[in-house]
């Protein structure tokens, strides 16, 4: 993949994927530049309150004001959807979805598996997207045809998994308290009854992962679209299908299925689909 160049208020026909993930990845440095120095410290915590623990730092509210700040210096026309400051030029064409910090609870917790989420989409259709794990060097991209990793100099081209049946399938949540009680989690427990692995806690990483074909799986509720729409075109880049758990494409948050293929993902529908039918 050519390394692009970072644009300056350029129109969006006028621009090569190349320069796209050449600004996601500047992006990715500026957010590093801040979050890193907060990481494994003794940090201050807010809790934004609702039912569960949400946390906030002011690394996520400092990542997410320079990359706003970067996406409209060389965006201006361009709309921003963040999880810490709502939504700016709601009716633009083209719209920079930004998790500064998705993940904040392993980020407070010490644990490597947050990410900086930045996507671009065309009005609510994901396009491009980029994930960063700073801590860990890595740096994922993709645009729905294709995915990548890159590790320092080196770039690796991602490939999904071919695992073609529920009983060989590795199955992925962030946690438990996601899923609502009466109904998402039992749909959750029937698919995991029939795959061999269920994990939790791995945050936007079990989607690189994902993409990068250690995992098969990936099933969450709640999501906010500032969660997923990044990775969307990392997903489908690697040959993977992320839905809605009705089989709907992802345009917003709330239940999502990725899938490392689409026979794959026909199994795990059919189960989460039961009681929709």
């Amino acid at each position: 993949m050519p390394a692009g160049k970072v644009v300056q208020n350029a129109p969006m026909a006028a621009l090569a994927t190349s320069d796209i993930f050449a600004f996601m990845a500047r992006l990715a440095e500026l957010a590093a530049g801040i979050s890193l120095p907060h990481f494994r410290t003794a940090l201050q915590v807010e809790d934004k309150g609702g039912t569960r623990f949400d946390p906030v730092t002011i690394a996520d509210k400092e990542v997410e004001r320079v990359l706003r700040a970067t996406i409209a210096e060389h965006f201006p026309a361009h709309g921003v959807l963040g999880e810490e400051f709502g939504e700016t030029n709601a009716t633009a064409p083209w719209r920079w979805v930004v998790d500064p910090i998705d993940g904040t609870r392993a980020f407070v917790s010490g644990l490597p598996t947050w990410g900086t989420l930045v996507g671009l989409c065309e009005s609510d259709t994901p396009r491009f997207g980029m994930m960063s794990q700073p801590f860990v060097g890595e740096l994922f991209l993709g645009d729905g045809r294709q995915a990548w990793c890159r590790r320092g100099n080196r770039e690796q081209r991602l490939v999904a998994s071919r695992v073609m049946s529920l009983a060989e399938a590795s199955l992925f949540a962030t946690t438990p308290d996601m899923f609502d009680m009466d109904q998402e989690w039992p749909l959750f427990k029937a698919l995991s009854a029939e795959v061999r692995l269920t994990r939790f806690g791995a945050d936007c990483y079990a989607y690189c992962m994902l993409a990068a074909g250690h995992v098969d799986l990936v099933v969450e509720a709640g999501l906010g679209f500032y969660d997923i729409a990044a990775l969307v075109p990392i997903v489908e880049g690697a040959g993977g299908v992320v839905t809605d758990w009705e089989g709907r494409p992802v345009r917003s948050g709330g239940r999502v299925i990725a899938a490392a293929n689409s026979g794959l993902h026909a199994l795990a529908l059919e189960i989460l689909q039961s009681p929709f039918s």
